[in-house]
């Protein structure tokens, strides 16, 4: 217990000094300081003197205050100037925290922000391969700089290291993607606001468009030799052929988007789009004939164990192998691929005179400049166009050749 107040050697400042705690070889003593303010006493508690008091410091704040009193400026009450310094103090505190935030080295923002949520939020598959860019390429060359400090002197150092390994375009694409994924999910974060620095480095370009795709007689010997092989990647090769849909998607196909009555699938979700596809007789036939009224969320396809298959069969290049398909083609745009079965598709509509918008969509294209390499399939257009160039041509040389004549 506390004992009574009483008077310091400083006018306005009182103590009293507690009955059993000790501060040293004294008892510890707590002290107040009082003052006038707008005509009115007013008590103010300061601490005890074993939370570090002192009479000379409570004598100090006292004067403070009474000089602001004088001045009509500053804090006029003890609790008023506590609050003030509160207040700067968690300015302070917040600033040294935003710093703190903005000076994260890359490596610590990826590993502890970035890829948990690419992992809430991203097929495995998606995050696997970030991560591996992260430790192959991203981490040794600038995973110990501030995100913030990062350039793109940093980033043409990551290129050039993977040119010299010799990795493919495409890879180098990725990688540099994900980067740019990460830098956005950091200003979104506040932590930048500036654009990535992505944008200042040019990329090697893909020359990887495969434009090869079978005849009706290749078609026709490859369906027929993988059906006595494996009736699935028979099926599947078929679907394929008959609808444009990507491996992924067949991959993915489960009962309850196909509409067997309707004749079509909904492909939902690939490459950021959901799309309708539309089933020929074939590719309906096989599909009632696969249907053996399994539940909703049953895949149409499943590997050995029941379960969704991950990748096309072995069984699929070696049919095409066998049947010579390849033989002879050293680039590997040319060679014959089980992706070849939807360009098949595509390239068939555009010699059919399909409109490029309606084969875009068939497809599930995201830009008409995808579907746009195969214009030149297109019966006749291009020849046509240039045999009327050249009529043209032709006809005004000839004008002009009569009004010289005449002249």
């Amino acid at each position: 217990m506390a004992g009574k107040w009483q008077k310091s050697e400083y006018p306005g400042i009182r103590f009293r000094e507690h009955s059993t705690r000790k501060h040293g070889v004294k008892k510890d003593r707590y002290f107040i300081i009082s003052y006038r303010l707008n005509g009115k006493r007013k008590d103010e508690s300061i601490g005890w003197a074993s939370k570090g008091w002192t009479l000379k410091k409570a004598n100090k704040i006292l004067s403070e205050l009474h000089e602001n009193h004088r001045n009509g400026t500053g804090p006029q009450t003890l609790a008023e100037k506590r609050q003030i310094e509160e207040g700067k103090r968690k300015v302070s505190l917040a600033k040294v925290k935003q710093q703190e935030k903005e000076n994260i080295l890359f490596r610590d923002y990826f590993e502890t922000n970035y890829l948990p949520n690419a992992k809430t939020n991203k097929k495995k598959e998606s995050w696997r391969k970030e991560s591996e860019h992260f430790k192959n390429w991203l981490k040794p060359e600038i995973g110990h700089l501030p995100i913030k400090k990062i350039t793109a002197f940093n980033l043409e150092k990551i290129k050039k290291n993977m040119l010299d390994a010799g990795t493919a375009p495409r890879t180098i694409q990725y990688c540099f993607s994900t980067f740019r994924q990460v830098w956005n999910h950091a200003r979104i974060n506040d932590l930048i606001d500036y654009e990535s620095p992505t944008r200042k480095v040019k990329l090697p370009k893909v020359q990887n468009q495969r434009l090869r795709f079978f005849s009706h007689k290749e078609v026709d010997m490859l369906l027929n030799a993988l059906k006595n092989k494996s009736l699935q990647v028979h099926d599947m090769t078929l679907l394929s052929l008959h609808t444009g849909v990507r491996a992924g998607e067949i991959f993915s196909l489960i009962w309850g988007v196909v509409d067997l009555n309707n004749g079509s699938l909904l492909i939902r979700d690939s490459k950021g789009k959901t799309r309708h596809v539309y089933l020929t007789d074939d590719t309906q036939n096989m599909l009632k004939q696969r249907y053996q009224k399994q539940a909703a969320s049953d895949h149409v396809f499943k590997n050995r164990d029941d379960k969704k298959i991950t990748s096309i069969s072995n069984t699929f290049d070696r049919t095409v192998k066998e049947l010579g398909f390849n033989k002879g083609v050293t680039d590997s745009r040319d060679k014959a691929l089980f992706h070849t079965c939807r360009h098949t598709f595509a390239s068939w509509h555009v010699q059919n005179g399909t409109d490029l918008y309606i084969v875009k969509e068939l497809l599930g294209h995201s830009t008409i400049q995808l579907t746009e390499r195969y214009s030149h399939l297109r019966p006749g257009g291009l020849k046509k166009a240039a045999r009327r160039f050249d009529a043209n041509f032709k006809k005004n040389i000839t004008s002009l050749d009569k009004t010289q004549d005449h002249a």
